[in-house]
């Protein structure tokens, strides 16, 4: 398969990142320390380049409401200019992909989805919403990052004062360079975040200005893989995969069983099932990092598998997520990870892992 170059791959390398595969696309990883980008995304503002994700357009009166039973989120229930989290499920009621839903007007959404589902969800999306007209604008729409406490002061420098405004789960039409362009506030790193979507060929230019303000450095996908784990949040591929349900990985409280969507049928019959594996948050005894795909074992039993693992420099000791078999007392189990070069000791506890943050700010 080609590996798709970002929009800002001549930026990026002009900064000295390193530049390595993730979900099709040529992204950067880190700018010189991975570390370092994860504690000024806490402490001040970084910018991501997220232009890889994929967007999807969709028109269709409310009142034929393909498109709201084409996912799990409640689209005709949204107010416009909200965003709403929720998941595309097959028929297993396995998750396909998660994403973010955006109601622009009475009549039409945009769906953010992951890159490395883009092209699927985009033909999942047209088939099950037959009575809606669905775009993929991916291809034309460039996406930023603006993540960390300092992050509204940045904003608005580059959108105006109104951005104070903007609540969180929001998204508003504002004025960047003379043309409008969608802001949302959700985030990804458990900091205070916005998002910015532009057309592809104001990307260099928005980017080159968002550095010049002396807060606000590059990050890669390094820092924001800690910034999201540290922050309880799943990454798709990882914690979430079409062999687990929303269930299983702890988010029945997105799903309204009130409304018909596709794979509802499937999750009715998970519920009443008793037993199987959870998603748990974990953090082990020491800096050592557990990593994805290691193995999880009670008195030398494999019991579960590591989804995610990293070294939280805020914490000061490795974290991650696992999935586990029929376990009962959460809060207190202790367990060993197999690293394959030796064991780590590990406990499992409550997410997110920091509760300190200027996330809702």
């Amino acid at each position: 398969m080609d590996i798709r170059k970002t929009l800002l791959f001549e930026e990026h390398t002009a900064l000295n990142a390193l530049m390595a595969p993730f979900a099709g696309w040529n992204m950067p990883i880190h700018y010189g320390s991975i570390i370092e980008e994860t504690k000024h995304t806490r402490t001040a503002v970084s910018v991501f380049d997220i232009c890889h994700m994929g967007e999807i357009i969709i028109k269709e009166s409310p009142e034929k409401s393909s498109f709201g039973r084409a996912v799990t989120v409640p689209v005709g229930e949204m107010k416009i200019g909200s965003c709403r989290y929720g998941f595309l499920l097959n028929e297993e009621g396995g998750i396909l992909d998660d994403l973010l839903i955006y109601r622009k007007t009475e009549d039409e959404w945009m769906a953010v989805v992951n890159a490395g589902t883009a092209d699927q969800d985009f033909e999942i999306i047209k088939k099950r919403a037959a009575g809606a007209e669905v775009s993929d604008i991916s291809g034309d729409t460039a996406k930023f990052d603006i993540q960390g406490p300092g992050a509204r002061d940045v904003m608005k420098k580059i959108a105006g004062p109104d951005i104070e405004k903007l609540g969180f789960y929001k998204f508003g039409i504002f004025d960047i360079d003379g043309e409008k362009h969608i802001i949302s506030r959700t985030g990804y790193t458990g900091e205070l975040g916005y998002e910015i979507y532009i057309p592809n060929g104001k990307a260099a230019a928005l980017w080159r200005e968002i550095l010049k303000s002396e807060a606000v450095k590059p990050a890669g996908l390094g820092a924001r893989d800690i910034l999201r784990l540290e922050a309880g949040l799943p990454l798709y591929g990882n914690e979430l995969t079409p062999e687990i349900t929303p269930f299983e990985a702890g988010f029945e409280r997105f799903i309204n069983f009130e409304r018909d969507f596709f794979g509802r049928d499937a999750l009715v019959k998970k519920r009443e099932e008793k037993g199987g594996k959870k998603l748990f948050g974990f953090e082990v005894d020491s800096r050592r990092t557990p990593r994805h795909g290691n193995k999880i074992t009670v008195n030398g039993e494999e019991k579960g598998i590591v989804t995610s693992g990293a070294f939280s420099p805020h914490l000061n000791k490795g974290i991650g997520f696992g999935y586990f078999e029929k376990f009962e007392d959460g809060e207190k189990a202790e367990f060993d990870i197999d690293t394959g070069r030796g064991m780590i000791k590990a406990k499992i506890v409550k997410t997110p892992f920091l509760n300190e943050t200027s996330l809702k700010k």
